[in-house]
């Protein structure tokens, strides 16, 4: 059994005349990453690894979730291979994931998450919203075997208010 839990980066700012990688995030979004981390403290999930992209916006949304959860940051991987929109080079990534690593937590970017979640989950997600996690369960071994699984917890922020 494999599992990848996906979490879009928190709302951002547009204010500050900033290059995309440097967006910093609001505090809108600040408030959300922290509503959902909390939550998914309570599930009690054991996390093997975290990666994320190297934009601002996500790793900041990462950091929030690793500190709620008390995560090891010497488990924390950054990889511009995450700084994604279409979805191609997080696929190719997670297929390259070592497989000691059951279970991954991955700070990306829309529209790469969305269609990962559609194309690798059983439920259509329409959006994934900014701070929305998803987890998805795949039966098999190995990383590199990963195409269908189970979309088996979908959290977004508005629900948790």
């Amino acid at each position: 059994m494999r599992t990848v839990l996906f979490v879009r980066h928190a709302k951002s700012s547009w204010e500050y005349n900033v290059s995309d990688q440097d967006r910093p995030l609001k505090q809108k979004g600040i408030n959300d990453a922290h509503l959902v981390a909390d939550y998914l403290k309570s599930l009690k999930i054991n996390i093997d690894y975290a990666f994320s992209s190297p934009a601002n916006r996500a790793l900041h949304t990462c950091m929030i979730f690793l500190r709620t959860l008390d995560f090891d940051l010497n488990k924390l991987l950054v990889s511009r291979e995450l700084y994604d929109f279409s979805g191609e080079s997080v696929l190719t990534f997670l297929k390259h994931t070592n497989n000691v690593h059951k279970t991954i937590l991955v700070f990306g970017h829309n529209y790469a998450l969305t269609t990962l979640v559609n194309t690798l989950g059983d439920r259509y997600i329409e959006n994934v919203p900014t701070s929305g996690l998803t987890k998805i369960e795949f039966s098999t071994e190995s990383w590199e075997k990963i195409t269908k699984g189970k979309t088996t917890k979908v959290i977004f922020p508005k629900e948790l208010r």
